[in-house]
């Protein structure tokens, strides 16, 4: 496996993931932020936060699967959220924790949530983006 996780002595150890990702393979995957649509482009969960989030994750998982990838081999993933308050907290960890039942995995690489204005279109509240390496 190219990825190697880890929380250093000295950050505080979180979660839902972990501080560091270490990466040793030769190819790198860049995948473009995902939104709550499905394979139709029809939007999945519409004023539904957990369930948009759950989207994004099984789209991101799609795109891995599609390149010979799994989320063990994610070094990175941003979380960019609309109108950002920390209430949100617990539908966006619902939404995370539904993707990883439903994909058998548990999403731990670093990860960045970022507030924002807006995304594409007005109905989407969230958008993942993933930067994964392979041996």
């Amino acid at each position: 496996m190219a990825i190697t996780l880890t929380n250093p002595a000295g950050l505080p150890e979180v979660d839902v993931y972990r501080q560091v990702s270490v990466g040793t393979g030769s190819k790198l995957v860049f995948l473009a932020g995902q939104v709550a649509w499905d394979a139709d482009g029809v939007t999945v969960g519409e004023g539904d936060l957990a369930a948009q989030v759950e989207q994004c994750y099984r789209n991101v998982g799609t795109a891995l699967a599609a390149v010979g990838a799994s989320f063990d081999d994610v070094a990175k993933l941003t979380v960019h959220v609309v109108d950002w308050t920390p209430d949100k907290m617990p539908p966006l960890l619902d939404g995370i924790a539904r993707a990883a039942a439903a994909l058998g995995v548990t999403p731990a690489a670093p990860a960045t949530l970022l507030g924002v204005a807006a995304l594409d279109i007005p109905a989407h509240l969230v958008e993942v983006e993933a930067i994964a390496i392979l041996d």
